[in-house]
C-alpha cells in the first residue's frame, strides 16, 4: 500500500489535505495517533482532531468554516460539512500596519522586447483592430480572413492580427455611471504595448460608442466607417487596405534588449483546487517577489477570490490611501453582488469543490498566495491602466475571461495562470504561462501545461525552486525565445468586457 502523504499548511491547522493520487482509504494509519475513518479523495481535508458542532475548521492558519455537525478525527471534510463564516468587516481592517520591508534589488535581468514611442515595451508584435460596436464584427472577421491568408505571409515580423471584438457600443446605457468601466477598458486595450502604437478602428456609424469617445485624437486614427462604404466588398477592401499600411510599419519593429523592469505581468488562477494554495500559487508568489525586486510591475486580481483574505492584504498596503482604495474596491463588489442577490460563495465552481475546496474562504486564502510577500503599492479599478512599478492589486471579477481582458487593459504583456483542475485558456494579446498545481494534471496535459508545481507537494522541489523556474520562463517567453503551449497551439479565448451598467 502506498505510504499516505498529507500536507498541513500552518501549525494552527486542524486539517491536512491528501496528496496521494488515489486519496486516503478508510482504515489507513496516517500516523501513530491518526487513522482515516472514511475514504478521502486527493486534495480533500482530513480532520486531525475531533471538531464539535459549530467548532472551527482551520486551514492556512485561518478559520475557513464551522462544523455543521460533530466531525470525528480522521474524517473527510468536504463542502457539505462546513458552514460559511462571515466576511471580514471592511472598515475595521488595519491598513499599512505591516508593510513588508523592501527586498534587495535584482539587477542585470533583461528580456528582448519591442520598445514603443510612449515608453511602454511589448512582448508581441500584433496588428490591433478596434471595433466600436458588435455590428461590425461579421464584416471585420471576413476582412481578417483575407489579411491572415493574403497579407501576413508578406510581413514575417508580425505575429498576427488581433481584432478587438466585443458586445458593447450600442443598446447600452452609455452615460450611466458604471459605463465608465467598459469604455475605460476599450480605451486601454486600444493602447496595449503589443500593438506598437499602430491601430485600425472599425465603426458602423450610428452606434452610441462613437470613435471620438474612445480617442481624443480620432482624426489621426485610421477609421473605417462601414455606413460610409458602398457595399460589402468595399467595406472589406477599405479595412484590408488600412491594415496593409499598418502591417508595413509593424513589420519594421525589432526586438531590443530591455531591463526586466519594463515587464508588466498579470497573475491569475482558474480551475483551482486545494493544491493551488500550497504549490502553484505560492510558487507564482515567489516569482512575483523576484519580479518586484527586478523593478517590474506585477498585477494580481479577482475580487471574490480576495475578499475573504483581504484582512491579510490591507496591512501590506504602503499607505492609508492605497489601503482605503483596496477596501473601496471590495465594498463596491459587495454591493454589486448584493444587487444581484448573490452571495460571495456563489464563486466556487463544481470543479473547485471536487478538487477539495470547501468554500470561497478556503479558495480565497489559497488564491492570495499568488501575491507573494511584497508591499502593495497601488490598487486599480477594473480596466484602469497600471502606471507604477511593484505589486499592484487590479480589481476584476474572478471570471477567467473577464479578468484576462481587464488585466490586458491594465497593460499586462505576459500572464501567469495557475490551474489545478485544468483549463486550455489562452489570450492572443499576451502570452499565457500555464502552471499546474498537481503532477497528475501535468502528466495528463503534457502539451498544455508549461510548468508543473505539483512536485512541491511530493517533496521533489521547493516553492523557491519552482518560483525561480517561473521567473526565468517569464523572461524567455517575453523575449519570444520560448513559446507557451497556448501560443504554440494558437489557443485564443475571446475578449470579454465587464459591463456593470444597464443594457437597454
Amino acid at each position: 500500500m502506498e505510504k499516505p502523504l498529507l500536507i498541513k499548511v500552518n501549525p494552527k491547522d486542524n486539517v491536512e489535505i491528501a496528496v496521494n493520487e488515489d486519496g486516503i482509504k478508510k482504515g489507513t494509519a496516517i500516523n501513530e495517533g491518526l487513522t482515516a475513518v472514511e475514504d478521502t479523495p486527493q486534495g480533500h481535508k482530513i480532520a486531525l482532531v475531533d471538531i464539535d458542532k459549530g467548532g472551527e475548521v482551520i486551514r492556512y492558519g485561518e478559520v475557513i468554516g464551522y462544523a455543521k455537525d460533530f466531525i470525528q478525527k480522521g474524517s473527510w471534510i468536504d463542502e457539505h460539512k462546513v458552514n460559511l463564516p462571515s466576511a471580514p468587516p471592511l472598515q475595521e481592517l488595519p491598513v499599512a500596519t505591516k508593510v513588508p520591508k523592501t527586498m534587495p534589488p535584482l539587477e542585470g535581468y533583461t528580456f528582448m522586447g519591442y520598445k514603443n514611442l510612449n515608453g511602454s515595451v511589448g512582448t508581441k508584435n500584433l496588428l490591433g483592430i478596434m471595433t466600436c460596436v458588435q455590428c461590425v464584427e461579421g464584416v471585420l472577421n471576413k476582412a481578417v480572413e483575407i489579411i491572415e491568408k493574403d497579407l501576413l505571409p508578406n510581413y514575417p515580423n508580425v505575429d498576427g492580427v488581433m481584432p478587438i471584438n466585443h458586445n458593447y457600443g450600442c443598446g447600452v446605457a452609455i452615460n450611466a455611471p458604471e459605463a465608465k468601466v467598459p469604455i475605460r477598458t476599450l480605451k486601454n486595450l486600444a493602447d496595449h504595448p503589443n500593438f506598437g502604437g499602430e491601430l485600425v478602428v472599425v465603426a458602423l456609424g450610428c452606434e452610441k460608442l462613437q470613435p471620438e469617445i474612445l480617442f481624443e485624437d480620432v482624426e489621426s486614427k485610421n477609421v473605417v466607417m462601414l455606413q460610409d462604404e458602398d457595399g460589402f466588398e468595399q467595406m472589406v477592401k477599405s479595412i484590408v487596405d488600412k491594415c496593409n499600411e499598418k502591417l508595413e510599419i509593424l513589420n519594421s519593429r525589432k526586438r531590443v534588449e530591455c531591463p526586466a523592469s519594463e515587464l508588466v505581468i498579470g497573475l491569475q488562477c482558474g480551475g483551482s483546487d486545494a493544491f493551488s494554495g500550497v504549490t502553484s500559487n505560492p510558487a507564482v508568489g515567489y516569482a512575483a517577489d523576484l519580479l518586484v525586486r527586478a523593478g517590474a510591475t506585477v498585477l494580481f486580481s479577482e475580487v471574490s477570490e480576495v475578499r475573504d483574505g483581504v484582512h491579510l492584504l490591507t496591512p501590506r498596503t504602503i499607505n492609508e490611501e492605497v489601503g482605503q482604495k483596496l477596501k473601496d474596491e471590495m465594498a463596491w463588489y459587495d454591493n454589486y453582488l448584493d444587487m444581484g442577490q448573490v452571495d460571495r460563495d456563489a464563486n466556487p465552481a463544481p470543479g473547485n469543490k471536487k478538487g477539495g475546496l470547501a468554500n470561497i474562504v478556503e479558495k480565497s486564502l489559497g488564491s492570495i498566495a499568488k501575491s507573494g510577500t511584497s508591499p502593495i503599492v497601488d490598487v486599480l479599478s477594473p480596466g484602469e491602466k497600471a502606471v507604477k512599478k511593484g505589486l499592484i492589486y487590479a480589481a476584476t471579477p474572478a471570471s477567467d475571461f473577464v479578468c484576462g481582458t481587464l488585466q490586458l487593459a491594465s497593460g499586462i504583456t505576459v500572464q501567469v495562470f495557475t490551474t489545478g483542475r485544468g483549463t486550455p485558456y489562452g489570450l492572443k494579446m499576451a502570452p499565457v504561462i500555464k502552471v499546474s498545481s498537481r503532477s497528475v494534471l501535468k502528466n495528463k496535459w503534457q502539451d498544455l501545461i508549461d510548468i508543473n508545481a505539483g512536485v512541491i507537494a511530493t517533496g521533489e522541489a521547493t516553492i523557491e525552486e519552482v518560483g525561480k523556474q517561473i521567473f526565468e520562463l517569464i523572461l524567455e517567453v517575453a523575449s519570444g525565445s520560448k513559446k507557451t503551449w497556448a501560443d504554440h497551439w494558437g489557443i485564443e479565448n475571446a475578449l470579454c468586457l465587464f459591463n456593470p451598467a444597464p443594457v437597454t
